[in-house]
């Protein structure tokens, strides 16, 4: 079973950057599509932006559409969400989830989850 661990959260004052890190301790993610999703309080879970194998990327929320960037470096068994500019709606759990054969904003095509990091934009 694969099994995700987020990290890189924390609070942080508008404007900031962080980077938030995806990584699975005993299998390899090479194959899998991983997509970052954000639940906000009393929202829904969104979907953020996903990364295919081959390291192509699909950016599915408006709202970030130029601060946030997927990346994955395999070597460390690691996908990254880079989140700059950061603004209080950004404020949420972040989850990392994984799955096959292609990339879905759809929460329910996920095969695994993690845990989520929270990130919380306040000043």
């Amino acid at each position: 079973q694969l099994q995700l661990v987020e990290s890189g959260g924390g609070l942080v004052q508008p404007g900031v950057s962080l980077r938030l890190s995806c990584t699975a301790s005993e299998f390899s993610l090479d194959d899998y599509y991983i997509g970052w999703f954000r639940q906000a309080p009393g929202k829904e879970r969104e979907a953020v932006s996903c990364i295919t194998s081959s390291s192509s990327s699909i950016d599915y929320l408006d709202a970030v559409k130029g601060r946030f960037t997927i990346s994955r470096d395999n070597a460390k068994n690691t996908v990254y969400l880079q989140m700059n500019s950061l603004k209080p709606e950004d404020t949420g759990v972040y989850y990392c989830a994984a799955k096959l054969f292609h990339c879905s904003n759809y929460v329910g095509d996920m095969k695994y989850w993690g845990k989520g990091t929270l990130v919380t934009v306040s000043s």
